[in-house]
């Protein structure tokens, strides 16, 4: 089974676990796989569709999915899978405020 690596905010769905194991040939298949050991991962991770979130990364051995075989990527048991979300916004000072305005 390959080891999966869970960011804080999905740990709720793994008992606090930061990592655990799932067993499936292909990002897909290791998704539903986590999904049948721990309820809500997949609706976590995919679109109703299937596809992956836009802001969803999913690494295989430090490797975006995105530019391999996205779902299809081939998992092997000794791979590491690495689930991150991706962060974005933040805090606008007084100064950043005034460029924007002035599109800057």
């Amino acid at each position: 089974m390959a080891v999966v690596r869970i960011p804080v905010p999905l740990r709720r769905f793994t008992c606090g676990q930061s990592e655990v194991h799932a067993a499936g040939a292909t990002v897909a298949a290791v998704i539903e796989d986590l999904d049948r050991n721990y309820s809500g991962m997949k609706n976590r991770l995919c679109e109703k569709d299937g596809q992956i979130r836009r802001f969803v990364n999913i690494y295989v051995n430090d490797e975006d999915i995105r530019f391999l075989q996205s779902l299809d990527t081939p998992v092997n048991e000794t791979d590491e899978l690495s689930i991150i979300p991706a962060i974005a916004g933040g805090l606008m000072t007084p100064d950043s405020r005034r460029m924007q305005d002035r599109n800057i």
